[in-house]
C-alpha cells in the first residue's frame, strides 16, 4: 500500500542554514538512503521551492500509517526535532510512468 507523507521543519530547524548544513545531515541522509534501498521510500524530496522548501513529500510503501511513524521516528532528524510528520495519507496510485 502506498502513502503520501508530508514532513515539515521542526522546532530545532536552523533557518539560517541550508538543508545540507543542518545538524546531523550526514546521518539523516544515510538513514533516508537506507529506506530507499529497502524500497520503503519510493520517492521523496522537498516540494514547492527546491531544497530550501519547508515541506518534504515522501511516497512510502508500507502496511500502515503506524508502521510509517515507527520507521520515521528512528530518523536522526525526527529524534532531534529537525523534521516532524505533518500528514500521512493513503494513496491509490492509478498512473505510474516509471513502469512504462
Amino acid at each position: 500500500m502506498h502513502f503520501a507523507v508530508r514532513r515539515v521543519r521542526g522546532r530545532a530547524w536552523d533557518a539560517t542554514k541550508p538543508m545540507r548544513q543542518q545538524a546531523l545531515w550526514p546521518e539523516h541522509a544515510a538513514f533516508m538512503e537506507g529506506l530507499v534501498a529497502e524500497r520503503f521510500v519510493v520517492l521523496g524530496g522537498p516540494v514547492g521551492g527546491g531544497e530550501e522548501a519547508p515541506e518534504v513529500l515522501l511516497v512510502i510503501d508500507a502496511r500502515s500509517a503506524e508502521a510509517i511513524r515507527a520507521r520515521l521516528d528512528a530518523d536522526p532528524w525526527s529524534k532531534t526535532g529537525l523534521l516532524e510528520v505533518a500528514r500521512i495519507e493513503p494513496w491509490t496510485v492509478l498512473l505510474d510512468g516509471r513502469s512504462a
